[in-house]
C-alpha cells in the first residue's frame, strides 16, 4: 500500500510516464544540442558589457577610446603626431590620425589586413612587438568591437598615393574595400567614423566633458601628441586641443594648480631599463594629500602595482638616506616614514613596458 502524506498528492505512475511530466523532461533536457555557439561579432552584440564594461555612457564613450588607443599606440611607436575626434551632428563619430594607416593588402586568411582588423576578435598588430614595442591594446578587440556595436561604419585609410574607403553595417561587410581618390605623396593615415547602435546602448550621445578629461590626460601622457577635440552639435561648435610638450611634468602643474607649490621646480626624471621605460614627476604642495597617479603603456592603475610600490620604497629610501648622510637625523633617531615624505606630494609614475598584465582597470577621475 502507498504511503500518503498529508498535505501531498500521488499521481498514477502510468499517468505520469504519458503526461506532461515526460514532456518537461525533454525541454529541461541538457545535452550537446543545448550549448550555443555565436560567430564572428555576434558574442559581441549578445554580450556588449564583457568587451566594453557597459551598455551605459560609459561603455558609448569607450568606443571613442578604442579607436584613438590605436592612433595613440602608432605615436607611442613614432608614427602619429596629430589626432582629430570630431562629434558629428548625426550622432556619429569621427577620429582620424595621420598614423601609417592600416594595411590594405591581403592577409594569408584570405581577406584584407583591414577587413581582418574590423570583423575578427583578437586581431591585430598588437600581437608583434616588431610593429608595436609598447601598447595599452593588447587584447585585438578594439576596432572591431566598435564595429559590432554600430549601426554603420565607414574607415578610409591613405596609403601609397591611394585613399581606400570600406563599410560596414552592424559588423558585417556593407561594400567591399575599394579606391576612391589620391592622397598627397608621403601622406598616411586612418580615418574611422561610425554611429553607435541605439538598439545596443542605453544612450547614444557622447559626453563632451568626460572625453575632454580623457584626451588631455592622454596629451599629457604622450608629450609631443596633439589631440583635437570637436563637437560640431552645438549651435555654436566647441573645439579644444591639447597638447603639451612638457608631458608629465605639465601633468602635475595642472594638477597642483589648486594648491600653493612647496618649491618652484617640478622634479623630473626618465630612463630605461631592461626594455621597460619610466618617467616621474613629481612635486610638494601646501595641502596634506597624497596623489600619486600610476600608468602602464598610458592606462591608469588606479590599484597600484609594482611600479607604484617601487616608487614609494625608493623615495623613502632616498630621503632618509640624505638626511642620514647630511647629518639631518641623528644616529638615535628613526628614519622618516613614507607617510611623512609623500605628504602633500602630487607624482605621476608612467611606464612603458612590451606585455603588461592589468588588472582591474578602471577610470581614476583626476
Amino acid at each position: 500500500m502507498q504511503k500518503i502524506i498529508p498535505g501531498f498528492t500521488v499521481s498514477n505512475p502510468v499517468d505520469r510516464k504519458k503526461g506532461n511530466v515526460t514532456d518537461m523532461a525533454k525541454k529541461n533536457t541538457y545535452d550537446a544540442g543545448s550549448i550555443s555557439v555565436l560567430e564572428g561579432l555576434e558574442a559581441v552584440r549578445k554580450r556588449p558589457g564583457m568587451y566594453i564594461g557597459s551598455v551605459s555612457r560609459k561603455g558609448l564613450n569607450h568606443l571613442i577610446y578604442e579607436i584613438v588607443d590605436n592612433a595613440v599606440d602608432e605615436h607611442l611607436a613614432g608614427y602619429c603626431s596629430l589626432i582629430h575626434v570630431i562629434l558629428e551632428k548625426d550622432g556619429s563619430c569621427t577620429v582620424t590620425d595621420n598614423g601609417r594607416g592600416i594595411p590594405v593588402d591581403m592577409h594569408e586568411k584570405g581577406v584584407s589586413a583591414e577587413r581582418l582588423v574590423f570583423t575578427t576578435l583578437h586581431a591585430g598588430g598588437k600581437f608583434d612587438n616588431s610593429a608595436y614595442k609598447t601598447s595599452g591594446g593588447l587584447h585585438g578587440v578594439g576596432a572591431s568591437v566598435v564595429n559590432a556595436l554600430s549601426v554603420w561604419l565607414e574607415v578610409e585609410i591613405c596609403h601609397e598615393g591611394k585613399v581606400y574607403r570600406q563599410r560596414y553595417e552592424r559588423g558585417k561587410v556593407a561594400k567591399k574595400l575599394e579606391v576612391i581618390g589620391e592622397c598627397e605623396p608621403g601622406k598616411t593615415g586612418t580615418k574611422v567614423t561610425f554611429l553607435p547602435d541605439g538598439e545596443i546602448f542605453e544612450t547614444t550621445i557622447f559626453d563632451y566633458s568626460i572625453l575632454q578629461q580623457r584626451f588631455r590626460e592622454m596629451a599629457f601622457l604622450t608629450k609631443g601628441l596633439k589631440i583635437v577635440l570637436r563637437d560640431e552639435r552645438p549651435q555654436e561648435p566647441i573645439e579644444k586641443t591639447f597638447h603639451y610638450e612638457g608631458g608629465i611634468k605639465e601633468f602635475v602643474e595642472y594638477l597642483n594648480r589648486s594648491t600653493t607649490p612647496l618649491y618652484e621646480q617640478i622634479i623630473y626624471c626618465e630612463g630605461i631599463v631592461n626594455n621597460v621605460s619610466v618617467e616621474v614627476a613629481m612635486q610638494h604642495n601646501d595641502s596634506y594629500n597624497e596623489n600619486s597617479y600610476g600608468f602602464v603603456n598610458n592606462i591608469t592603475t588606479p590599484e597600484g602595482g609594482t611600479h607604484i610600490v617601487g616608487f614609494r620604497n625608493a623615495l623613502t629610501k632616498t630621503f632618509n638616506d640624505y638626511a642620514r648622510k647630511n647629518k639631518l637625523l641623528k644616529d638615535n633617531e628613526p628614519n622618516l616614514t613614507g607617510e611623512d615624505i609623500r605628504e602633500g606630494l602630487t607624482a605621476i609614475i608612467s611606464v612603458k613596458i612590451e606585455d603588461p598584465q592589468f588588472e582591474g582597470q578602471t577610470k581614476q577621475k583626476l
